[in-house]
This record gives structure tokens, sequence and C-alpha cells, in this order.
């Protein structure tokens, strides 16, 4: 018996009645209050109380016998790709004979911040059906979906039955892998062959090849004295140039980018062009490294080339967090000098308040230029640079214009002052970022610069 209860009282927690219900209730109200005066109408509010209670008792019926023979299923994607539209479906199969409407509703991750998810829809008899919605992650993690609920109802909608298929799972969003794909055919028609380069290089760099007697002419630096002793003979160690060239793409994780832009940060920003820009390198047949630091050195991968290094700085990468504290130059010169392994191209992922701010790290950047080709990426700003475009209508507009552009003014100025230092610069709106800094890379590639 109390078995049969608990069924009973699980089934009735998932049935509702519908506004048609409550409608029909509230006309037998009104004409049962009429029943006072007119008794006709007392009788006929009674008839029709019956008759709700028979019509509502046949459609459940109706709803229970349906609504086993319903089913759903969601399929999303493997991963999710940051600030990337992408399409959940919903697989259904009704194998009954009677058509339904269905409205879905799924338990969406709490980071997407949809409270009013809802799809109405017909179900017809004896299908499958397949319906899709989109979603655009905008912060990285682990995102955790609940079950799927169907509210089933008849034509009639007295009553309403409610589904609840468990779907759990978790799904991570990673960078932008969209980006990353539509980004990397930019490297295909840059450089007219594989590995060639000018002979004028800022740096050499040397990767062995074998050991061989040694002959006139040889530099008599490669001997190679273990090999000499061994066969009684001079031999050298030959060498050949390096290709692959080392790219490392630097991330300041620190407080000044966090500032917001179209729903990311720019740290976010810097995370996606980062992941387009190193497949576009291995893609070119250099070698990709990463650095992440804020008042610490964070993530250090070496520049590599090997097949899953890709994986390893989509990992990397994914694993991210941004810090509110503010950024140690000083270590990232350290880093440069101890970590990177040689002569680099150094992509600066950073952002500056003001000229006080670069003024501080300024004599830092000098010193990693000396040692590294360094490229500093600035983001514009772009919602500042659309006042200027604003109607004028009084002083406080005026007061607005002038200090949005002395504000634009100033980004232009640290751009101009790090160029003075040798430090190659890229001024971008956010959303333009992955390609521009691409770009740089495949023009710096082109002048035999990498």
């Amino acid at each position: 018996m109390q078995h049969l209860v608990k069924s009973i009282v699980t089934h009735l927690r998932y049935l509702y009645l519908g506004n048609r219900f409550f409608l029909v209730l509230g006309a037998i109200v009104v004409l049962s209050a009429i029943g006072f005066y007119w008794s006709f109408f007392f009788y006929l509010a009674i008839a029709g109380l019956i008759a709700l209670f028979g019509l509502t008792g046949y459609d459940t019926y109706v709803l229970y016998t349906v609504s086993d023979k319903v089913s759903a299923a969601r399929k999303t994607p493997k991963v999710f790709s940051l600030s990337d539209e992408m399409q959940v479906r919903i697989q259904l199969h009704n194998a009954s004979s009677r058509k339904v409407d269905v409205v879905l509703t799924d338990e969406l991750p709490a980071e997407l911040q949809i409270r009013n998810h809802r799809i109405p829809f017909v179900l017809a008899p004896d299908v499958d059906r397949e319906l899709t919605y989109p979603i655009r992650p905008m912060t990285r993690g682990a995102y955790e979906f609940g079950d799927l609920n169907l509210f089933l109802t008849t034509d009639w909608k007295l009553a309403e039955r409610r589904l609840v298929f468990p779907a759990q799972e978790t799904v991570p969003v990673y960078p932008s892998i969209l980006q990353m794909q539509q980004f990397a055919l930019k490297a295909k028609t840059t450089v007219p062959a594989q590995g060639r380069k000018r002979l004028r290089r800022l740096a050499k760099s040397y990767e062995f090849d074998q050991i061989k007697e040694y002959v006139l002419g040889d530099d008599y630096r490669s001997i190679n004295w273990k090999a000499t002793g061994r066969r009684n003979t001079l031999m050298v160690n030959q060498y050949e140039d390096e290709r692959a060239q080392r790219v490392f793409c630097c991330i300041d994780k620190g407080r000044t980018m966090l500032m917001p832009f179209n729903g990311l940060s720019l740290l976010d920003y810097a995370i996606n062009a980062t992941l387009a820009l190193s497949n576009v390198i291995l893609t070119r047949e250099d070698r990709a490294g990463l650095l992440t630091f804020a008042d610490k050195i964070g993530t250090v991968l070496p520049a590599d080339s090997k097949p899953d290094h890709l994986r390893r700085i989509m990992e990397a990468l994914y694993r991210q967090q941004d810090q509110q504290k503010e950024s140690n130059y000083d270590l990232l010169y350290y880093a440069s000098r101890k970590l990177l392994g040689g002569r680099s191209l150094i992509i600066l992922f950073t952002n500056f308040e003001s000229n006080y701010a670069l003024d501080r790290v300024l004599p830092g950047l000098r010193r990693i230029a000396r040692a590294h080709q360094l490229v500093v990426v600035l983001f514009e700003n772009t919602e500042i640079a659309d006042l200027l475009n604003e109607t004028t209508e009084g002083v406080e507009d005026v007061y607005l214009k002038s200090t949005a552009r002395n504000f634009l003014q100033q980004r232009e100025l640290m751009a101009a002052r790090l160029r003075q230092n040798g430090v190659k610069v890229v001024l971008t709106p956010p959303d333009k970022l992955s390609g521009a800094v691409i770009n740089e890379y495949l023009e710096l590639k082109r002048r035999g610069v990498v």
C-alpha cells in the first residue's frame, strides 16, 4: 500500500492543470453565482463541473498513454568553442498514434545565464524529430547540463504532463576552435615555399646533422674529440641551418587584461588569438611556445612542433585563470632570458592603462627586445572611438568627446614610444585581434625576420 501511495504521489507531482481548465472553471463559478437568481444556471453549472472533471480525467488518461511512448535525448559537441555560436541537438521520438503539443525546457548550464529557455512545437504521431538551438559560451570552463523536460498537452489542453529525461553531462568550453580553423587558411600562400628565408638573419641557429671525417676548410671548432679518439682520425660535427624558428606567445594575465569587450575579457581574446596563431605557426613549420604571467610566472611550454603540441597548447590555454594583481615585467624579462632557450620571436599580449604604466615597464621591454624579436599587442577601445562619431548636443558631449580623443591619442603615443625603443607594435580592436597578429607573424616571416 505504501508503495502504491508513493507511486501515485510521484505521478501527481508531474501532472499539472492547464490554463483552459481554469478558464472553464471560472465560467462555471460565474454560472453558479447567477444560479442564486435563476436556478437553471445553477444546475447548468453543476453539469458543467461534472463534464469538466470528466473531460480532464480523460485528457489525463490520454496524456499518460502517449507519454509512455515519447522519448528524448540531447546530443552536444564534445567541446564548445569560446565565443562561437554552436548548436545543441535534441532527438525526439513519438511511438504513439496521437500527436501532442510539446514544450521543451532544457536545464542549461548556469554560466549561460539563460533562465527562460522554452521551445514549443508539435510532435506528430509515429515520428522521429530533431530540434536544434544555439548557445554561445562566453567563459572557459566545464559547463554542466541538467535534465531534459518535456511538457505534453493534447488539443484540449485541460491537463499537462511533465516528462523528465535524465541527461546530465559536462561539456568543456575550450578557446575558439572554430576561429583557429578559419584562420588556418591564411598561412598557405604568404611565404613562397616552406622553410625558405632570406640569407640575412638577425641570428643563426644550428641543428646537428652528422659526424664526418675532417677535410681541409672545416671549422676546427666543430671537431668531435670523442669520435676522433675512437676512429684515430680527425672527426668533425656537421650542422645544418635550423629552419624551424621559435615563436612564443606571452599572455599577460594581470588586472588590466580583465577589461570586458562584447562579453569577453581581453584575456579571453588573447587566449583565442594565441590558439589560432599557434596553429598557423605549426603550419608554417616553426615551433610554437607559450608563456603566461601576472605577479608570478604561470604556464611555460617550450617551443616545439611535435604532432600533439597544439593539443598541449589548447589544454594549457583552457586552464588559464585571470589574476586580480599587477603584472611583474621583471619576471617576464627573467623568463625570456632563462626559459625561452635562445633568440625567439615573442608576441606579448598586454594592456597599459596609461603612459605612466608604460613608463614603469618600458626598461624591461627594451631589454627583452635586445635579446629577442619582440612584438607587443595593444588593444584599441572601439567604444570610446565611437563617441567621436556621435552628435554633439551640449557642453557635456564636448567634454566626453575631448576626453575620448585624448584617450585615443594616448594609445597612439604608447605605440609610437614602443616603436622608438625597437619594439614592434600591433594596435588592434579586440574583435580583430586574431587576424591582426597572424598577419603580423606572416609579414615577419615574409621579410625573413622569423
